[in-house]
């Protein structure tokens, strides 16, 4: 295999970390020095090699971790995978979907033997080989949906398109940034988006949403969405709130670069063929500012931008109480320098 997959948590001890071949390649969100809502949307097509844009689900060394704490997730919380029973034809485009990307993308790591309708799934990486036969949900052990993202990093928001708008009618969400399948289960693309503040006004979702109506099969988009987060939880859900929410008070200026992390989502939309349903993949990726300002652009730019947030902003992502901290420990690494256009590393 060519990843070298990492034995690491997300939780209690927190051994998680990037190599320096993974800082490299970590999705950075901000292509300047100042940050403010837009659709910033993009086709999704293959990216700069070896980035986590190469191929249509980035699969790197972090998967074996990742699935394991999604496991545990699922133990505590049933409840984080739901699917509406109008969606199952989804969860069968979406299984599809994620085979034959990975089969063809990671041939070292994943395998896909179709026969018709009996089809032969290898995962190496997990130690899983499934034989079933398509669109028959009795032979496999769980649904389509849930089978194939308990093997696949990041969130599936799957989305029905009906009257004008989306619904989110089914998913799987462990790595979530402060939000509840449960509770947006079956409401439509502004009702999940009511609490974004700035957005409503300037007209974001509107477009948004007219752009993703628009999204045809073999046509993905993507785009980046950012926040903040103490210590590198993957579950950050307001289901367990208690938990994490408690830990932003632990930071201080001594441990701040080991345990503040910038998480981003790469967020991509893919048109399911049978049920023309929205697949809305959430893969989140975190890194400690320590490791971060290992890319001099970036840390020049982290700091401008959490520098020059408006408050409601820094608010709403959840580290207003900390900014302040955050931007002197950052100022450091920012010698005034002007910074190149884009999101990649200058060498």
């Amino acid at each position: 295999m060519g990843i070298n997959f990492k034995d690491e948590t997300f939780r209690d001890d927190f051994t998680f970390f990037n190599s320096p071949e993974q800082i490299r390649r970590f999705p950075f969100p901000f292509i300047e020095d100042t940050y403010m809502y837009s659709v910033n949307m993009e086709p999704h097509d293959s990216g700069r090699p070896g980035s986590a844009f190469e191929h249509a689900f980035d699969v790197d060394e972090h998967y074996v971790a990742e699935m394991r704490d999604r496991d545990k997730v699922l133990a505590e919380d049933p409840l984080r995978c739901q699917s509406l029973p109008h969606m199952n034809l989804a969860g069968w485009d979406l299984l599809e979907l994620i085979m034959v990307a990975k089969s063809q993308d990671y041939p070292d790591l994943f395998e896909l033997h179709r026969d018709g309708d009996n089809w032969h799934w290898i995962n190496r990486p997990l130690g899983i080989e499934q034989k079933f036969v398509f669109l028959d949900d009795a032979s496999l052990p769980c649904g389509p949906m849930e089978y194939i993202t308990r093997q696949t990093q990041g969130d599936f928001a799957v989305l029905d398109q009906r009257a004008d708008n989306l619904w989110m009618d089914a998913g799987m969400v462990t790595s979530q940034a402060d939000w509840s399948l449960d509770f947006d289960i079956g409401m439509n693309f502004f009702e999940w988006h009511a609490p974004v503040p700035r957005a409503h006004e300037m007209g974001i979702f509107t477009r948004a949403l007219k752009f993703l109506l628009n999204i045809q099969q073999g046509s993905p988009a993507r785009r980046l969405n950012w926040t903040m987060t103490v210590n590198p939880l993957l579950d950050t859900s307001p289901e367990n709130y208690h938990k994490w929410g408690v830990q932003k008070a632990t930071l201080t200026p001594e441990n701040l670069g080991y345990k503040q992390h910038l998480r981003v989502e790469l967020q991509t939309f893919f048109r399911l063929p049978r049920s023309n349903a929205l697949v809305f993949p959430i893969r989140c990726y975190l890194i400690k500012l320590e490791e971060l300002v290992t890319v001099p652009k970036w840390s020049r730019r982290l700091h401008r931008v959490l520098r020059d947030l408006p408050e409601d902003l820094a608010t709403y992502k959840g580290f207003a109480a900390n900014r302040p901290m955050i931007v002197e420990w950052l100022a450091k690494y920012d010698d005034g320098a002007p910074t190149s256009a884009g999101i990649f590393p200058d060498d």
